[in-house]
């Protein structure tokens, strides 16, 4: 009797021990964070423009959070591989996710997915804004937005467009125009960004938008600029119009972002936003971002989710009417 009297309370003292160690409380826990070297998953492969951007911002990261931010690629299904390995990681803040805007709000309308990009993960921090320009082959007679719809309307199905593949961002920015002003164009898909400009290059294609290199490539006189697919003008190209001002209102844009699991703690997400705030408006990482083409934009956590939210519900309208699902 008196030895199992002892061992209910040897049992009573454990779990009052257990309650009142702040040392094993989620709020310590997150006041303890971080302890260890963090992990950013970049969903896209080496080299790609959200890729340059993380490994410019992460060891700034990494100093104003006092421990080594390590990034890993891990690209493949749209870039829905790295997204799943950090749904899957513990919301504990040492596996992150770094991606690509359209892999967030179309990629769920596109694939088949395990898991929800609404409810599965956290957004934490906006890394940049990229923007699709409209480009044409420079022996294309059109110097404009309104004239390549109208050289459309008249030749319906006969004008063709590239794109480095079905469901990629600029295929469903191309999408977006022909639905907004009414006309047809033949798509024709490529095995990436390279191979949709040497076909520009090479009269194979008639038009196609790019986020990348087409300013670059305009610049030198290799394509023709007719527009930017966004809500306003761009430093990147200030003299470009928008397409709305061409009369064919189409935004196209998406952010990139950085990202926890769901479940991860308010103190670890808030102190993640507000050093990476810091870090991205260092004059090297905004740099960085200019490099790629793209711009830097600044939000709060809860502004970037609310954006992510209407860019998802745009983007599923354009890809349900045009019947479009991933290769």
């Amino acid at each position: 009797m008196i030895g199992d009297n002892v061992e209910i309370l040897k049992r009573n003292l454990l779990a009052m021990l257990i309650i009142l160690s702040p040392s094993l409380t989620p709020h310590a826990a997150a006041q303890e964070w971080p302890a260890k070297p963090i992990r950013i998953i970049v969903s896209v492969p080496p080299g790609g423009g959200i890729d340059q951007i993380t490994r410019v911002f992460s060891p700034r990261l990494g100093e104003a959070l006092g421990q080594p931010v390590v990034v890993e690629n891990r690209a493949g299904a749209g870039g829905n591989i790295g997204v799943e390995q950090v749904v899957r990681s513990a919301p504990d803040g040492y596996t992150l996710l770094a991606t690509i805007g359209s892999t967030i709000v179309m990629g769920p309308h596109l694939y088949k997915l395990s898991f929800d990009m609404g409810r599965d993960l956290l957004p934490i921090a906006p890394i940049a804004r990229t923007l699709m320009f409209l480009v044409a082959r420079t022996s294309l007679p059109v110097n404009n937005v309104a004239e390549l719809v109208a050289m459309a309307r008249a030749n319906p199905g006969k004008l063709n467009f590239g794109s480095p593949g079905v469901g990629t961002g600029p295929h469903i920015a191309a999408e977006m125009m022909l639905h907004k002003a009414g006309v047809q164009a033949t798509h024709i898909p490529f095995k990436g960004s390279a191979e949709t400009m040497a076909a520009l290059f090479g009269n194979t294609i008639d038009f196609a938008f790019d986020p990348g290199s087409a300013v670059r490539q305009a610049r030198a006189g290799k394509l023709r600029l007719l527009a930017v697919a966004s809500a306003s003008r761009t430093p990147l190209a200030p003299d470009t119009p928008t397409m709305t001002e061409a009369g064919v209102e189409v935004d196209s844009s998406s952010v990139h972002g950085l990202y926890a699991p769901a479940g991860t703690s308010k103190e670890i997400a808030a102190r993640l936003a507000r050093d990476m705030d810091r870090v991205m408006r260092t004059a090297e990482v905004v740099k960085a971002v200019a490099a790629v083409t793209a711009e830097s934009v600044y939000a709060s956590s809860e502004e970037f989710a609310a954006q992510l939210r209407r860019d998802r519900e745009r983007y599923g309208v354009v890809i349900r009417e045009a019947g479009i699902r991933a290769e």
